[in-house]
């Protein structure tokens, strides 16, 4: 049973939002059952254009040549190379892949071969595609003649449209390849190539190393002038200062530092003749026999006279015990003691003043070396900006010597380079004349022309099917709906060429077709439904005019009608009458005759010998404004009440949905209804809209059926059910 209207709009919404499951691999296999003859079309088309490219095509061979770039070449005369100068930077390899493809070096294999006379590239012999080309080109230039140089540049574009040159990998190698209608000339023109890069690189750089040579020799020309000025103005600064210069420095500094030197002794030997002229006047009031004193002295007089002293002193001493003081002996002894003490207060005398005359001395020799060092040190103070000065006139004679001393090391090198120039590229593979061609390719042709085939062929046919708003399948129509599909309908169009009438009898020609048997499916269901409640009155319905409703009603009316049972088939659509017209175009009397008087129903209807089917026209002067209120009128309840009395089936034939509101007003008296969809012309949006207006129409809905479908494609559609599939089935009588 059909779900209530929330439930209809929320598994739409659900197909939306989770479109991944329309592509389920069922949905796949339906949609290539249906527009295989699309991708079909789509691979023929594709391989087409693949053979006629294949057979119109101008066969193209490629040569190819290899370039590696090697520093090492260059390091032959560089003593100081080593392994990382060796390395190249992978900037500098992409650009020699430019330099290849320039115009200037194309443009010298050109002159060289003289390309411009020959055919493949002055347009003497252009083919059919070129010439198309040419001649819708020519309407848009200036008509003008071309001159040399343009003609020149025409070739250069071919040489490089022709030419690919790239890196190999993330090596140092270069892959030169050039196609050319011959294999010869694609390998003449690939050395050539090559060759002229290999003499470019050599030109180039013996142009640089000569430019450099020259512009070094000028500049070391300029520095040795400015290393000489500068010593020159070293020395004339020092001979203006006086500043000389020794092998420990200025000379000043040096006989400073001399007088600091001897002003340090003559300090320490002022203080040495101090301290003896000291020591003397503090022992010159001593006893100068004393043995301290004497040993202080250190005197080879002193001592003499004092071991005298002593010896007198000792035979004074035993003397006197001996004779007594008075004695002369002892008196004489006592007086030789008191002369050698004057001598040697004489001698103690006469060393403090050579002490004090060496103090003298001392004094005067620091006093001078002071004033000597104050002069040279106030001296010193008056050159000190001077050598500043002196300074920096060194240090800018010094920078200009070392930078003519580099400058002349580089000249030196820049002219054995130039002398000897070596290129930091070399041809590591030649280019050969290619055996086979290049392109075009036959079977990578054939295989891209068949995979471009099934993807444009799937593209379309997928967009047919996405972009596509129709239903063709049972499945559609469930998802769509919520309801069960009870069958699909074959177009039984072509039969409408005997008659009119032929097709809403087609049934009864065509017992055996399988629009007869889905209508007995149709049947069969409505039987079932019966079991458990009752169902009598059925309509059928459609959401536009023109699909197919009348038909199906006429001839589903008809088949219950063949089986025996009690049928009347009655006109519900009071606007365009087209089952009257049908059936009974010459009635008179109908259904609005019987709704005034229920009692005259059988005066109203007429039945079929044939089948014994009872049909109640509808006969109306023109077209009724109060349709709907008529046919969802007490009246209609009524009539259809004594019907229900009669018959055990009573098949109606609604107005659309959409334009009319008939069968919204009738839905309440009908029993089921059974919904027509044309196949592949009915959109979702207009069966969802048509639907979902009327909550009793979605409660009454038994089910749908697929109308009007192509039986070409059906076949497609149908496939996986076999090819013995329709064997039961009889199309003609």
């Amino acid at each position: 049973m059909y779900q209530p209207r929330e439930h209809f709009q929320s598994g739409h919404r659900f197909g939306i939002e989770f479109g991944g499951a329309v592509l389920s691999f069922e949905r796949v296999a339906d949609v290539l059952r249906r527009q295989w003859p699309i991708v079909a079309a789509c691979v023929g088309a594709s391989l087409a254009l693949v053979m006629l490219y294949l057979v119109t095509a101008q066969p193209m061979y490629t040569a190819n040549a290899r370039i590696m770039m090697d520093t090492r070449q260059a390091q032959v005369l560089d003593k100081d190379s080593n392994a990382s100068s060796a390395l190249i930077d992978t900037g500098y390899v992409d650009s020699q892949v430019e330099v290849i493809n320039s115009d200037d070096l194309i443009l010298s294999v050109v002159r060289r071969l003289k390309l411009t006379e020959d055919p493949e590239f002055n347009g003497s012999n252009p083919g059919l595609l070129s010439l198309i080309i040419g001649k819708v080109t020519s309407l848009f230039g200036s008509g003008e003649p071309p001159n040399q140089e343009r003609i020149e540049h025409a070739v250069v574009q071919q040489v490089q449209k022709n030419l690919r040159t790239e890196r190999v990998l993330t090596t140092y190698v270069l892959s030169l390849n050039y196609r050319a209608r011959t294999p010869d000339k694609a390998a003449k023109i690939a050395n050539a190539i090559a060759n002229a890069y290999l003499v470019g690189a050599l030109e180039a750089k013996y142009q640089s190393t000569k430019r450099a040579t020259e512009w070094l020799q000028q500049r070391s020309l300029e520095l040795s002038e400015q290393a000489s000025a500068s010593d020159r103005a070293v020395q004339t600064f020092k001979a203006e200062n006086n500043i000389v210069g020794t092998s420990r420095g200025l000379m000043s500094e040096q006989q400073l530092s001399d007088l600091n030197t001897q002003l340090v002794q003559a300090r320490a030997a002022t203080a040495e003749a101090k301290a003896r002229l000291d020591r003397i006047e503090a022992i010159s009031d001593q006893d100068l026999a004393q043995p301290t004193v004497t040993d202080a002295l250190n005197n080879s007089v002193i001592t003499r006279l004092r071991a005298q002293y002593l010896d007198i002193q000792a035979q004074y001493a035993d003397w006197s015990r001996r004779y007594g003081k008075t004695h002369l002996a002892t008196v004489n002894l006592a007086n030789k003691m008191e002369e050698l003490r004057k001598n040697i207060a004489d001698e103690l005398r006469r060393i403090g003043d050579a002490y004090r005359s060496d103090y003298e001395i001392a004094k005067s020799r620091e006093a001078s070396l002071e004033k000597n060092v104050k002069e040279l040190v106030a001296q010193a103070g008056h050159t000190g900006q001077a050598e500043v000065k002196l300074r920096d006139l060194e240090s800018a004679a010094d920078t200009y010597r070392n930078l003519y001393n580099n400058f002349l090391e580089k000249l030196q090198s820049a002219t054995q380079n130039q002398s000897f120039p070596l290129s930091e590229a070399r041809l590591i593979s030649t280019a050969t004349k290619p055996d086979r061609k290049s392109s075009p390719r036959t079977v990578l042709a054939l295989v891209g022309g068949l995979v471009g085939g099934l993807c444009l062929g799937f593209g379309v046919a997928f967009a047919r099917e996405l972009l596509s708003d129709v239903l063709r399948t049972p499945a559609e129509v469930e998802d769509e709906l919520g309801v069960k599909c009870l069958g699909v309908l074959p177009d039984i169009g072509p039969a409408a060429k005997t008659g009119a009438s032929d097709i809403s009898r087609y049934v009864v020609d065509h017992p055996f077709s399988r629009f007869a048997e889905t209508l007995r499916n149709i049947k069969v269901s409505i039987d079932v439904a019966r079991l458990t409640r009752e169902i009598k009155v059925i309509g059928i319905v459609s959401s536009l005019p023109k699909e197919g409703k009348t038909t199906v009603a006429a001839n589903f009316a008809q088949l219950i009608a063949l089986t025996g049972h009690r049928t009347v088939l009655i006109d519900g659509d009071l606007h365009t009458r087209s089952l009257t017209r049908e059936l009974a175009p010459n009635a008179k009397s109908g259904l609005v005759e019987a709704l005034n008087d229920p009692a005259s129903l059988g005066y109203h209807v007429q039945r079929s010998k044939e089948t014994g089917l009872d049909f109640l026209p509808s006969v109306v002067a023109s077209r009724m404004v109060n349709s709907a209120d008529v046919i969802g009128s007490k009246a209609m309840a009524e009539l259809l009440k004594v019907l229900r009395e009669h018959y055990e089936y009573i098949v109606i034939d609604l107005a659309p949905v959409m334009p009319v509101a008939d069968s919204k007003a009738v839905s309440l008296l009908i029993d089921a209804m059974v919904y027509v969809i044309e196949w592949g012309q009915t959109t979702r949006s207009a069966l969802q809209e048509s639907v979902s207006g009327s909550e009793i129409l979605q409660k009454k809905l038994l089910g749908a059926v697929l109308n009007r479908a192509n039986p070409k494609m059906l076949k497609r559609i149908e496939a996986y059910k076999g090819k013995h599939h329709n064997s039961y089935y009889v199309e003609h009588a």
